[in-house]
């Protein structure tokens, strides 16, 4: 099978997880009163963010199971056993009936649905990246590997369009009575063809050429062997972390809730900055494969540090759309240099034996306990009365990734990937 045919194979079901975990996020506006009917509009955006974190919470669980399980029976089983795991999830929201029918039992079975998908997410990042830089050739690992955020950004982007779509043909009341379950049902089956396709594909001859040994391996002892790399990847994630949800996910309820904008408005400023985005991860990767990892890493890290402040000021007292729509694009860029390798220096930077988990398990680590409450903070801020002190939030987190970045070896040219 070719390398075309395994990277987008792969990436189709990287694509279907994404847009099933970002729907959450997209419709999050027009469900929250359905599950959470008491309070104020930002009392029940706070619950349902906390239900967001909480699939965040079990990701480490499923990085660390999904990680060892792609390490010792491959990196494709892994990403099919994570997208079973995501279609059950998604159809379990679409299908739960709201609080006013079964009571208490409606946000715990949505808080069941979100941590089934949060342990799939947990294990499903580090077996696609993994895969994806294992089948990928060494001159051009950089630019084929962008193409894992290409199809992370394009299943929110998906949401996103898919909203749009609803609030055109749907009325306001519709889509907040019944068709917020459109797209959870649509993304669980979605999730089950692209098992299909992920069933069929060639394992990793990387992998292949370790499996009779691989289950053999410490985890533990070696990961600790590797401390190091770990480092690196934690630090650099918590930037592209908080980061990405607060420019991304958070976008589009900052700009309705600081900015005063509507929903429909906020809708589509978020996407276009989403399609610019995903426009810019390959050109950044192709530059990797040309300058190498580093540099990109210290630009994301400097420019974080530098814009992010007054850029998230300007975006909170913007007076018409399309000077919002300059500014998240800006901020969208200030992304590109680091989600378009954010996964191939991870997997580069560990041996094949626990390679997924490598990249996998801290991931998830720093995606729980960062990029899962960056929503929730800030929202929990705004209601305090200092939001301006998210935006510092988010500076620092930029800040820990600059000297991470400025600490750290070239990967590409010290790469633990076998050709």
């Amino acid at each position: 099978m070719s390398r075309v045919r395994l990277i987008v194979g792969s990436s189709s079901g990287n694509f279907v997880e994404w847009f099933d975990w970002f729907t959450y996020s997209a419709f999050s506006l027009y469900f929250a009163n359905i599950f959470f009917p008491t309070g104020d509009q930002t009392s029940q955006l706070l619950k349902t963010a906390a239900v967001f974190a909480a699939g965040f919470v079990v990701r480490p669980l499923g990085g660390w199971l999904m990680g060892r399980y792609a390490d010792v029976a491959g990196r494709r089983k892994a990403m099919a056993v994570s997208m079973q795991f995501m279609s059950a999830g998604s159809f379990c929201v679409g299908l739960t009936p709201g609080y006013d029918e079964i009571g208490i039992l409606a946000p715990v079975i949505l808080l069941g649905a979100r941590v089934l998908q949060g342990l799939s997410m947990g294990g499903q990042y580090g077996s696609c990246v993994t895969y994806i830089s294992e089948v990928a050739t060494r001159a051009r690992r950089g630019f084929l590997s962008s193409f894992q955020y290409v199809t992370l950004i394009l299943g929110q982007l998906t949401a996103m369009a898919l909203l749009v779509v609803l609030q055109q043909v749907l009325t306001p009341e519709q889509l907040a009575g019944w068709g917020w379950r459109v797209p959870f049902i649509l993304g669980g089956f979605a999730a089950l063809l692209a098992l299909r396709i992920l069933l069929r594909l060639d394992e990793s001859q990387t992998f292949e050429a370790v499996r009779d040994t691989a289950a053999a391996v410490p985890a533990w002892r070696t990961l600790r062997s590797h401390g190091r790399e770990v480092l690196t990847v934690v630090g650099l994630t918590i930037g592209g972390a908080v980061g990405f949800y607060s420019f991304t996910t958070y976008m589009q309820k900052f700009l309705t809730l600081s900015a005063g904008l509507s929903r429909d408005a906020a809708t589509q400023i978020t996407a276009i900055g989403l399609f610019v985005l995903m426009l810019l991860q390959p050109v950044m990767g192709a530059l990797s494969d040309r300058i190498g990892r580093r540099p990109l890493l210290i630009a994301f890290g400097a420019l974080g540090v530098v814009g992010t402040y007054p850029l998230m000021l300007a975006i909170s007292t913007v007076t018409d759309g399309m000077q919002a729509t300059v500014l998240v694009v800006v901020a969208m860029a200030i992304l590109a240099p680091y989600t378009a390798i954010s996964g191939v220096y991870k997997a580069e930077l560990f041996p094949t034996e626990i390679r997924a988990l490598g990249v996998g398990l801290p991931y998830a680590v720093v995606g729980s306990v960062f990029g899962g409450t960056a929503e929730f903070i800030a929202l929990w801020l705004k209601q305090q009365g200092v939001e301006s002190l998210f935006f510092w939030y988010v500076t620092a987190s930029f800040g820990i990734a600059l000297v991470t970045a400025l600490l750290m070896a070239e990967t590409k040219a010290h790469s633990r990937i076998a050709d």
